[in-house]
């Protein structure tokens, strides 16, 4: 015996196919917010490790403090100078501190080159300052360069007040003096001479290079061409 078929309306068809892509467009919403969530909370909660532990450290010559002057690493009477413009929140600094870093620390190691750092603070209103003092703190204690490289080698992480003060730990600075400079942006003051010294001569951008009052060009913001300008500076001294 043959059923009947109840016949299927055809608006409530066309309703059902009205919702669903709705229903799927909000789960997607859904997960991509909590995706999102879920790599912020890594980002400000995620340990902090170092692979600096070990190394010799370059003498801090100019430490911070001193109005419109940078962070002078390295050993006396080195024919080269570099001086690097940076924000620690900048991504181009990221990518030319992995293009030249090796080059860079080894030019300071050996004692061809000493090293300036000018901390600037525009790229992210937030993180930049709080990176920039912590990094100022660092270089009071003896460990500007290891100190900056780590921040970059893991430049994904938020780098909140308590990863930075880690990272002082982990590098060596248990010194309560060195906490509370970070936690309350003791060299805030310093960083804005920086600021306008950087702007007195014309910096408009980070990264920007010199090597012996020369700036370097995009093209040469390599190690090879970062080696070559102080090879050429050395040589003409």
């Amino acid at each position: 015996m043959s059923k009947t078929k109840t016949p299927v309306n055809p608006l409530l068809q066309q309703k059902k196919r009205r919702i669903t892509p709705g229903i799927i467009v909000v789960i997607v919403l859904v997960l991509a917010l909590g995706g999102g969530v879920g790599v912020q909370y890594w980002r400000s909660h995620s340990t902090v490790e170092v692979s600096s532990n070990g190394r010799p450290e370059p003498t801090v010559i100019e430490g911070p403090g001193t109005a419109g002057k940078g962070v002078t690493v390295g050993k006396e009477g080195a024919k080269a100078h570099i001086d690097i413009y940076l924000d620690f929140r900048c991504p181009h600094c990221a990518e030319f501190e992995e293009r030249t870093g090796a080059t860079v620390d080894k030019l300071v190691q050996d004692g061809t080159a000493t090293l300036t750092y000018w901390p600037l603070v525009f790229v992210n209103p937030d993180a930049s300052p709080r990176l920039a003092n912590a990094f100022a703190a660092a270089a009071a204690n003896g460990k500007a360069l290891s100190y900056a490289d780590e921040m970059y080698a893991d430049f994904s992480k938020s780098w909140t007040t308590d990863q930075l003060i880690s990272l002082g730990k982990q590098l060596g600075i248990d010194d309560a003096k060195f906490e509370q400079a970070v936690r309350d942006n003791s060299y805030g003051g310093w960083l804005d001479t920086v600021s306008k010294a950087a702007d007195d001569r014309g910096v408009t951008g980070t990264p920007t290079v010199y090597v012996n009052d020369k700036q370097l060009d995009a093209d040469n913001l390599t190690g090879e061409g970062l080696q070559k300008a102080v090879d050429e500076a050395v040589a003409a001294s």
